[in-house]
């Protein structure tokens, strides 16, 4: 079992479970995302801006079964990523047209995005592809439990930053001058 495979599905599996979680957590929290998406994909009204945020989150949770099967962690993976690198060419898109969309990505806090965002799901997209070359490469062997109580530890800590990085921004950006 490769390590970095364990923790780039541990990562990834929670981040896009508190994604769809956050979303889909009342009716309220689905409108607030699906009113969200034509900020940062101009669509033409009627069915197509109705599906797109059902494909999102349908994607989401894709993700999230998929990389709780060891068998199928690298389409997992392959799929985070593709997901990750949709996501940040819309946001991209949004910042070069100046259009101030709100980051609905967890659901909870409509925050500006912002370079953060890009970075964020960059980051995200390379521990996804780099868990996917991990486990492509498929290091033989049985697992040690330390080993594995690490990775999964590994993961959620490096899932925290991600989910949170709009109240860690806001916790660390400077007091605004009087």
């Amino acid at each position: 079992m490769d390590y970095l495979a364990l923790t780039a599905r541990c990562a990834l599996g929670l981040v896009f479970l508190v994604a769809v979680i956050g979303k889909v957590r009342g009716r309220a929290a689905y409108e607030a995302f699906r009113r969200s998406v034509p900020e940062l994909v101009p669509l033409p009204r009627g069915a197509a801006s109705a599906v797109l945020p059902a494909l999102v989150v349908a994607a989401e949770c894709a993700v999230v079964v998929l990389l709780a099967v060891e068998r199928t962690a690298a389409a997992g993976l392959a799929l985070a990523a593709a997901v990750l690198l949709a996501f940040t060419a819309g946001i991209g898109r949004a910042l070069r047209a100046g259009v101030r969309a709100s980051c609905r990505c967890f659901g909870m806090t409509p925050s500006p995005l912002g370079r953060l965002h890009l970075v964020r799901n960059l980051a995200l997209a390379a521990l996804a592809v780099a868990g996917a070359a991990a486990v492509l490469a498929g290091a033989p062997g049985q697992p040690h439990p330390a080993g594995v109580a690490l990775a999964v530890a590994g993961g959620a800590l490096l899932a925290l930053p991600a989910v949170f990085a709009d109240d860690l921004a806001a916790l660390l950006a400077p007091a605004p001058r009087r």
